[in-house]
């Protein structure tokens, strides 16, 4: 079966040029390539009175619907109004023309500029003052090591979902089989029930992975602190050398929080922590591994007590590789922002 018609490029059609000049039959280049045998026998024939293999004669049949002025304008269209709907970007650029075009026209024009209608990034939401605080953190740290990253010891806490609706998944149906069993998702409130819990890890290994009963105060952060991160780096810092991390919840900027961090200033330093800032924080993505993990468990978890035994068991299967390199992409990241000057990273 021969390929859809379709204007061949010059690799192309030097490709058929040389096959003929090689002494092949048009019969073999045609089983060879695919191509129409009229095609071959045009593209040899015109190399044969021109001597050369590019196509720059005029091809007949109908003018494009857009020219490349009015692409450009297209593209300005689409990029003034980001969210505009297909038929809004259709209604403003036929204004003017004397001619409308459809939408499918304009769909298909901006697949050729390679526009396609995605859902949108999302990042935290950052004022001014959030973005130069960044951006201040960014300049501190742009010449730090890998080894002094390395003494950097990462903790946040996340919340797992029992039952967690998936806005990404899309199931193909017709019009009238919205309701078949097949093409519905089921959801309950509030997920189900979740599981709250809190980590750190560090370059040189995983610590511990704590389940939280209930959301985190200043006083529970403190017992959390000694009974956990603590011993986690005396293990990890026997020198006193370690740094550790955690961000601007409420509970982590607690006056009793603060005391508690002074009365062990001798035995490592707390980072101080740009607001807003998770594509900093390499323990994300560690929260990424355990939710595609344990969503990759069939069947999957049906209870609290599942859930929480999955999660666990996901956090001591991360792999030392895993960990390390998020580490080593600190001074990437710390680039990155330094050229956001101070906004949304692509971590």
């Amino acid at each position: 079966m021969m390929t859809a018609r379709r204007e061949l490029t010059d690799f192309e059609r030097g490709m058929l040029v040389g096959a003929g000049r090689m002494g092949h039959a048009i019969s073999e280049i045609v089983r060879e390539f695919n191509i129409p045998r009229s095609t071959v026998s045009r593209v040899c024939r015109e190399y044969e009175i021109s001597g050369i293999t590019s196509h720059h004669g005029q091809r007949s049949g109908r003018p494009p619907a857009l020219n490349d002025r009015d692409r450009r304008r297209l593209q300005r269209v689409v990029n003034s109004n980001r969210q505009a709907t297909l038929r809004q970007i259709t209604a403003e650029i036929n204004v003017g023309r004397t001619r409308d075009l459809s939408v499918r026209t304009v769909r298909r024009n901006l697949a050729f500029l390679g526009y396609s209608s995605r859902r949108p990034t999302r990042v935290p939401l950052l004022t001014e003052r959030h973005r130069l605080q960044r951006l201040s953190w960014a300049r501190e740290h742009i010449g730090w090591s890998l080894d002094e990253w390395k003494t950097v010891a990462w903790s946040d806490e996340s919340r797992f979902q029992l039952i967690r609706a998936d806005g990404r998944v899309r199931v193909w149906h017709r019009p009238h089989e919205a309701m078949d069993p097949n093409c519905q998702q089921g959801t309950v409130q509030a997920g189900g029930g979740s599981v709250m819990v809190w980590a750190v890890f560090s370059w040189h290994g995983l610590g511990p992975l704590v389940r939280l009963d209930r959301t985190l105060a200043g006083n529970a952060y403190v017992q959390l602190l000694g009974d956990h991160l603590q011993p986690f780096m005396d293990f990890m810092y026997p020198n006193n050398d370690g740094i550790f991390m955690d961000d601007n919840a409420p509970c982590h900027r607690a006056t009793t929080v603060r005391d508690w961090f002074e009365e062990h200033s001798g035995q490592f330093q707390r980072m101080i922590w740009p607001p807003r800032s998770p594509d900093m924080n390499p323990i994300e993505h560690l929260w990424d591994i355990i939710e595609r993990s344990v969503r990759a468990q069939s069947p999957a978890p049906s209870t609290l007590s599942q859930l929480w035994t999955s999660i666990e068991t996901a956090w001591l299967n991360i792999s030392a590789e895993d960990f390390q390199r998020l580490v080593e992409s600190m001074p990437r990241r710390v680039a990155a922002l330094r050229r956001a000057k101070g906004g949304p990273t692509r971590y």
